[in-house]
């Protein structure tokens, strides 16, 4: 398994190829506010762990096993920030809570907080009463 280091670059990666249609040295640095010889020192391991294939001055690509990785990063990235957006967590929080947890929970973890979320989706009277308990809630501490 991928380091938790390893995963941002792989999810970064994966996320620009999927916007762009490339990823580049620049741009990966740049969107992980990190210097472009650490972006090629990680970039390198990754090509040599089989996440993907680096030729200098020709781009980066994915390996299958680098683009399932990078699947499974973006979705859980993504069901985080749904799902604290579902509890009730600030906008302007997410972001950085989501960043903070994502390395730090289980795949086992992500999976129930996935059920959890469809079983909100699917049950909205629930979704509602927390709603409304959580709305109390935060009346009560005004």
């Amino acid at each position: 398994m991928p380091t938790p280091s390893m995963e941002d670059y792989i999810e970064q990666i994966y996320l620009l190829i999927d916007q762009k249609g490339y990823a580049r040295v620049s741009d990966i640095a740049e969107n992980l506010s990190v210097q472009p010889s650490s972006v090629t020192k990680m970039i390198q391991k990754l090509d040599k762990d089989n996440y993907l294939i680096y030729e200098k001055y020709r781009g980066i690509v994915l390996t299958p096993k680098g683009k399932k990785i990078g699947e499974r990063l973006v979705y859980r990235h993504e069901l985080l920030e749904q799902f604290l957006q579902l509890i009730g967590v600030k906008k302007e929080n997410i972001y950085a809570d989501v960043e903070g947890i994502e390395h730090h929970l289980s795949w086992d973890s992500i999976d129930r907080i996935g059920d959890l979320v469809q079983f909100l989706e699917k049950h909205k009277e629930t979704y509602d009463l927390f709603l409304q308990e959580l709305h109390e809630k935060q009346e009560k501490k005004i």
